[in-house]
């Protein structure tokens, strides 16, 4: 191609571009649009220790009722995660917030870890313990009735501390680089297990007795799994969004 050309097409795109860099900012350089808010980045700790995501000032508030141990949880956080995340929640349309709901012993040596650590990576290490559940609770399952005794005889902290160390949760935690010292001043914190009592105390308030189980906005939903929490929360916001117009 003629060098002459050349220049006159690279003239025209480069006058293009700044056409289109003035039309999406304005003549100031400045973009028209207001920045939003990262609401997958804001991390929240409820007066009762529960976890929130998102908006706090969302119209759509749900709050997830859930025990570590439970399998159907781990499958609803696989499946509602990468949805809540990629939709309604970056919108500041939708919160999540994550309440325990404690069965056993197992329960509450998970709960105090994810509680472990920078309070705004909470939903990476409980979106962790769902994940590698199959792994470790294949390690409860065949632990030896000695190791089974030791976590429901003695003194707390010993308790969490033999669970911890049988089914490998220090070592979870090392990849986070929470060392062991950390890890056990976190299982033996008394103020977070006060957390945890009154978070029992709120399930109890609601007459929830399974996991998971979610409210919307405050009441109690039906069901039990994604597919009924999500038909619950785009007719919320479809109702939300009518009652706008």
């Amino acid at each position: 191609m003629p060098p002459r050309i050349k220049a006159t097409l690279r003239t025209v795109a480069l006058a293009a571009c700044a056409a289109l860099c003035i039309a999406a900012t304005g003549k100031s350089g400045r973009s028209l649009e207001a920045p939003r808010a990262n609401w997958n980045g804001q991390v929240a700790v409820t007066d009762n220790g529960s976890y929130r995501l998102g908006n706090p000032n969302a119209p759509v508030k749900l709050t997830e009722y859930v025990s570590y141990t439970c399998s159907h949880c781990a499958h609803y956080q696989r499946e509602s995660d990468p949805v809540l995340r990629l939709t309604v929640i970056p919108k500041g349309q939708v919160s999540v917030t994550v309440t325990n709901l404690v069965r056993n012993p197992v329960d509450l040596t998970v709960a105090m870890l994810t509680y472990c650590g920078d309070p705004k990576r909470f939903f990476v290490r409980h979106n962790a313990f769902f994940a590698t559940q199959d792994a470790w609770l294949a390690k409860a399952e065949a632990a030896s009735q000695e190791q089974q005794q030791r976590w429901f005889q003695g003194r707390m902290i010993d308790r969490l501390r033999a669970i911890a160390s049988d089914l490998g949760f220090y070592a979870t935690m090392a990849g986070w680089n929470i060392d062991r010292a950390q890890a056990d001043a976190c299982l033996d914190n008394p103020a977070m297990l006060d957390k945890l009592r009154a978070q029992q105390a709120e399930v109890a308030s609601l007459g929830l007795d399974s996991t998971p189980s979610f409210t919307l906005n405050g009441q109690v939903l039906p069901g039990h799994d994604w597919a009924a929490v999500s038909k619950s929360i785009t007719d919320k916001l479809a109702e939300i969004h009518a009652g706008a117009i």
